[in-house]
């Protein structure tokens, strides 16, 4: 089977990528390297964990053309469409942009595949198009649109397109929800990866907002549950959430991180424009779906993100 992950240098793409090799999967993997976070840390952060045994294209998905004759040549018979460009900060000075990588370029990708006869498509979307709905489970269902940042917004839109082009082209469509995703190479802008970084530096950290709590799902977690679904049966177009199914709140983060820096200083801060107060995933569906259970409790996985980023970070 010939596999194209999209966005495959980046954080989840890379770990997918190296897994999927590794069960003997033939994969490209596609990035423009957009200077979000450098391009350093990506190309480090890819040959690390595929050690050299995944090829890895150069291609910005907004050429459209570029887009159709890569994949009509690579004739994958899935693909997994991970690229995109994340954070919500972000997104609220630079809401144009996320209509082009994030949706633009998605149409693209959706179109091609259609267009070179992929069997699957399997899209990353957010937790983020749930909205802010407080501290509850959230089911597939809830998503409605009404979100809360340009990031949710773009997001939810590509959902969409996502529907649209399964109908179109009649490939089998996944849509995954991720669940505040974290672990070695972990993206450096997001809050664990942030306070790691000024930790080891020995300084402060920050806090943005007060009683906000996250489910956090380990990487190794969100792998596997992206490969299981591969083969899930029933059902052209489906949407899963996938994280641990267990909210972390910030004081019990910080318990945690307390016990690796026993020095930590925190500095608090007002909440952030865009970000909701907490996130709690029912896996409920992919559970049942395709067997999805993730393995990794936090304080574990925790543990082997400072035991990486003590090696890697300085």
């Amino acid at each position: 089977m010939k596999i194209v992950v999209t966005g495959g240098a980046g954080f989840i793409g890379s770990h997918l990528a190296a897994r999927l090799s590794g069960l003997g999967y033939d994969v490209a993997a596609v990035d423009c390297f957009h200077p979000y976070y450098p391009a350093e840390r990506k190309e480090r952060q890819f040959q690390t964990l595929t050690d050299g045994r995944v090829p890895l294209v150069r291609l910005d998905l907004l050429d459209g053309e570029r887009t159709k004759r890569w994949l009509a040549e690579f004739r994958p018979d899935v693909v997994y469409h991970l690229a995109a460009l994340p954070g919500v900060p972000y997104s609220l000075a630079h809401p144009l942009a996320y209509i082009d990588y994030d949706i633009k370029a998605t149409v693209n990708v959706l179109a091609a595949a259609g267009e070179a006869g992929v069997a699957h498509v399997l899209f990353a979307s957010s937790s983020s198009v749930y909205g802010d709905r407080g501290n509850v489970p959230l089911r597939e269902e809830m998503a409605d649109g009404r979100v809360v940042s340009p990031y949710a917004a773009a997001k939810y839109g590509a959902e969409s397109f996502c529907h649209a082009y399964a109908h179109l082209y009649g490939y089998q469509m996944t849509i995954f929800r991720y669940f505040t995703v974290y672990g070695p190479w972990g993206r450096p802008d997001m809050a664990i990866g942030t306070f790691l970084r000024r930790l080891l530096a020995g300084e402060e950290i920050v806090v943005y907002g007060k009683g906000t709590a996250r489910d956090y799902t380990y990487i190794d977690d969100i792998v596997e549950g992206m490969i299981a679904a591969l083969h899930r049966s029933g059902g052209r177009s489906e949407v899963f959430n996938l994280g641990a199914g267990a909210p972390v709140t910030m004081e019990q983060l910080l318990a945690e991180l307390r016990k690796h820096f026993p020095d930590l200083k925190i500095v608090h801060a007002p909440e952030r424009k865009g970000d909701v107060k907490a996130t709690w995933a029912d896996i409920t569906k992919a559970e049942r779906a395709f067997g999805y259970k993730p393995k990794v409790a936090f304080a574990e996985g925790l543990a082997r993100t400072v035991a990486w980023a003590r090696e890697y970070e300085r």
